[in-house]
């Protein structure tokens, strides 16, 4: 491919794994519930030199691509114990390395939990983002993301977000992450989650492959649990314009109207994406941990290895590839260019790999076949002569 003019698309996307581990149980976690479980031999914390060493090799890679801007991901595990001025600390050091002549737009993905005003006031020093993890309502929330002992995390979130809308604060709302679950009513969840003003809420599905398909996802062509739910959340939602961005039925649009999509969930933009674990060691995207022990990995490290040799790394280039990346099967779909095969990790099947459908086909094709229907029909309607008053 590289003989042959093929240059991939440089990373953008740098996730920081500031810390290894995490105060909550959730029990559908990629990091530590599934297949994957490098997380015990890496340490909790990644020490100073080596996010030293990421900054200088972010610098270097957004001047060796002439990059103007980059994203830097605090994640983790819960990368809020690590401390906010340690997470402070590396935003100001990234930018520091790379010059006036690179934004470094930041983010820390958090939980919520330790989110207090003193963190807050930190983070708006440096000007860092904060996105937030709640699955709905209470009750709802409660069902997967408790914490160890059992206890409710959502008193804790629900403070932690009633700061984060106050004027103060209201620049770093990031948004929302909500990961789906059926036994959950979609258009409660919905609304719940509208309760604290999120300017972005995304919907996540369950990490699972064919191997481990995820809850309630059954060898059924014609069963549709998870289209079902999120075409009801779609409806809610779409029949109240302006309320706030669902970045899955918004990225479903774009595409349906001929544009690109900004999310690896749907699509066929290139991803740009590399993780940096605690140790230093380089990896492919985090959800790949559902798929086996190892999936992410790359072999390579901060300190021996520049982010372009990541860029040749089979895994990632295969997430590069588009269209020609599809399987025979998803390239002959009406839908192939808007749903993209899903999520990479989503693919994965024993003996065939990722070369497959994704393992919530039918799901996306009930949505996005609905999204389509509802498009149509309002442009139909725009479309129409306008009768008397």
């Amino acid at each position: 491919m590289l003989r042959n003019g093929w240059s991939p698309h440089p990373f953008r996307q740098f996730l920081l794994k500031a810390h290894s581990r995490c105060n909550l149980a959730c029990d559908y976690c990629y990091v530590y519930t599934l297949a994957d479980q490098s997380w015990r031999s890496r340490p909790m914390i990644m020490a100073p030199e080596l996010v030293d060493t990421v900054a200088q090799r972010i610098a270097e890679h957004a001047r060796d691509h002439a990059l103007d801007s980059v994203r830097l991901i605090l994640h983790g595990g819960e990368p809020l114990l690590a401390g906010a001025d340690y997470l402070r600390q590396a935003v100001r050091l990234v930018r520091e390395k790379a010059g006036l002549e690179v934004r470094v737009d930041a983010v820390v993905q958090t939980n919520g939990v330790l989110l207090d005003k003193d963190v807050l006031r930190a983070f708006a020093e440096e000007g860092i983002q904060v996105g937030v993890s709640l699955d709905g309502t209470s009750d709802g929330n409660d069902r997967n993301r408790r914490y160890a002992d059992g206890r409710s995390s959502y008193p804790a979130v629900a403070e932690a977000l009633t700061l984060l809308v106050e004027p103060e604060f209201r620049h770093l709302y990031n948004g929302l992450l909500c990961t789906v679950d059926l036994a959950n009513d979609p258009v409660a969840t919905y609304e719940s989650l509208l309760h604290f003003q999120p300017p972005v809420i995304d919907f996540l599905l369950p990490h699972g492959t064919w191997d481990v398909p995820p809850p309630g996802r059954v060898p059924d062509p014609g069963a549709t649990p998870y289209g079902d739910w999120l075409v009801a959340a779609f409806d809610r939602w779409y029949g109240a314009s302006g309320e706030t961005v669902v970045r899955l039925f918004q990225e479903i649009i774009h595409l349906l109207l001929g544009r690109a999509s900004a999310s690896e969930s749907v699509g066929l933009t290139p991803s740009t994406l590399v993780v940096i674990e605690t140790d230093g060691t380089m990896e492919q995207t985090d959800s790949l941990k559902a798929v086996g022990h190892g999936a992410p990995a790359t072999g390579l490290n901060i300190v021996d290895h520049s982010f372009d040799h990541a860029l040749q790394h089979p895994g990632v280039v295969a997430r590069q590839l588009a269209f020609e990346g599809l399987s025979d099967t998803c390239k002959e779909c009406a839908y192939s260019r808007v749903c993209g095969a899903g999520l990479y990790t989503h693919r994965y099947r024993r003996g065939t790999g990722f070369l497959n459908p994704s393992v919530y086909c039918p799901d996306l094709y009930r949505l996005i076949g609905h999204i389509r229907q509802r498009l149509v029909a309002d442009l139909r309607r725009a479309r129409l002569p306008k009768g008397p008053p």
